[in-house]
C-alpha cells in the first residue's frame, strides 16, 4: 500500500496517464500529489488537558508572582478560552485568553471570526507573552481593580468578579472557572504568603501575635505588620515571611523605586477600608500615605473618604475622616 493505494491501483493509474495529453498530465500528476500529500500527513496532534497544566503551570505561577493573579484563575480561564490549547487563537497566534486587539494595540495581530466577522485578536511571539499581557490587561484596567483586593487564595471572590466585571457574557463563566479549579486542583499553584499563626499577647496599642529570629509581629486594625530594623530590604523582608515583592509593595501602597528606613512600619497583610480611630488629625510632617500606614487604612479608601483628589497632601491642622465618607 502507498497512501490510500495499492500496487495494482498505482499500475492502472500509470497506464492511464499514458494516454494523457501533455497539458492533462501535468494537471493530473500535480492534484494526485496534493491528495496523496494530504492523505499521508498525520493529523496535528491535540494537547490534553493535564499536558496543558504541566505545560504552562509555572508561566501562570511567575506571573501570579509578578502581578497578584492567582495561578489557579490563569490557568482555568487559559483552560476555558484556548480549549486546552488547542484553539487556532493559541496554536497560531499564542493567545491563550481571547484578548483582541482594543484601541492602542501596536503588536502584531491575527483576524478570525468570533462574535463578529474578521475580528481582531492580539498575536504574540510566546505563550508566555500572552500569560504576561494576560496579567497586564487585568490590572491595568479600573474594572478589575477590586479583584486585587482579594487573597490571593480567593479563587472563588475571583471567578465571581471577573464575570461580573465583564470579562464574559456566558451566564455559567463563574462555575466554569471553579469546577475546572477544582476538578484539577489549580489552586494549589497559588503560593499564597505565609504569616505565622496567632499568638496573642495584649498591650495597650497593639497586639503581639508572634516572633521570629528577626521579627516581632504586630497586629495593629487586626492587620499583622512588622518595624523595618537596620539593613532590611524589601527583599529581605519578603523572604522572611515567604512573601512576593509585589505584596510588600502592594500592601503597603509603595513601588520598587521607594526605599524604606529603620523605624518604617510594613504591613504583611492588605489594610482595610476602616480605621478603629474615627478621625486624625494632621500634624507637620504628616502625609497622605504615612496616615494610611499610621491606622491600618488603605490610602485609596483614606482619599476617597475625604473627597480629595489622589497624589494631593492634607494641610496641617486638618481633620481627616477614617471611618466615615465625608459628605
Amino acid at each position: 500500500m502507498i497512501g490510500w493505494f495499492s500496487e495494482a491501483d498505482w499500475g492502472l493509474i500509470l497506464k492511464k496517464s499514458l494516454t494523457m495529453p501533455f497539458k492533462s498530465l501535468f494537471i493530473f500528476f500535480f492534484l494526485l500529489g496534493l491528495f496523496v500529500n494530504a492523505q499521508t500527513q498525520p493529523a496535528e496532534r491535540r494537547i490534553t488537558r493535564s499536558e496543558y497544566i504541566e505545560k504552562y503551570k509555572e508561566d501562570a505561577i511567575r506571573e501570579m508572582h509578578h502581578s497578584g493573579v492567582p495561578a489557579s484563575i490563569t490557568l482555568a480561564q487559559g483552560i476555558l478560552e484556548s480549549g486546552d490549547g488547542n484553539s487556532p487563537l493559541a496554536m497560531y497566534a499564542n493567545n491563550h485568553f481571547g484578548i483582541k486587539c482594543h484601541t492602542g494595540w501596536t503588536g502584531k495581530t491575527m483576524h478570525i471570526d468570533d462574535d463578529e466577522k474578521n475580528e481582531c485578536f492580539r498575536k504574540y511571539n510566546s505563550a508566555y507573552e500572552s500569560f504576561k499581557d494576560h496579567s497586564e490587561f487585568l490590572s491595568s484596567r479600573s474594572r478589575y481593580a477590586f479583584l486585587f483586593e482579594l487573597k490571593i487564595t480567593d479563587y472563588k471572590g475571583w471567578a465571581k468578579g471577573l464575570k461580573e466585571a465583564g470579562y464574559a457574557t456566558n451566564p455559567k463563566y463563574t462555575q466554569l472557572l471553579i469546577d475546572l479549579i477544582e476538578k484539577h486542583n489549580l489552586n494549589q499553584y497559588d503560593n499564597y504568603a505565609k504569616v505565622p499563626t496567632k499568638k496573642l499577647t495584649k498591650s495597650k496599642t497593639t497586639t503581639s501575635v508572634a516572633s521570629t529570629q528577626k521579627y516581632k509581629i504586630e497586629l495593629h486594625n487586626n492587620i499583622k505588620h512588622i518595624v523595618v530594623r537596620k539593613g532590611d530590604s524589601f527583599y529581605s523582608i519578603a523572604k522572611s515571611f515567604e512573601m512576593n515583592l509585589w505584596q510588600i509593595y502592594k500592601y503597603n501602597d509603595l513601588n520598587e523605586n521607594d526605599v524604606i528606613k529603620e523605624g518604617d512600619i510594613i504591613y504583611l497583610q492588605p489594610k482595610r477600608n476602616k480605621a478603629k480611630e474615627d478621625n486624625h488629625i494632621v500634624k507637620k510632617g504628616d502625609t497622605m500615605r504615612s496616615i494610611s500606614q499610621q491606622h491600618g487604612i488603605k490610602l485609596q479608601t483614606l482619599y476617597k473618604k475625604n473627597k480629595m483628589i489622589p497624589g494631593t497632601q492634607p494641610q496641617v491642622g486638618q481633620q481627616l475622616s477614617l471611618r466615615k465618607k465625608l459628605k
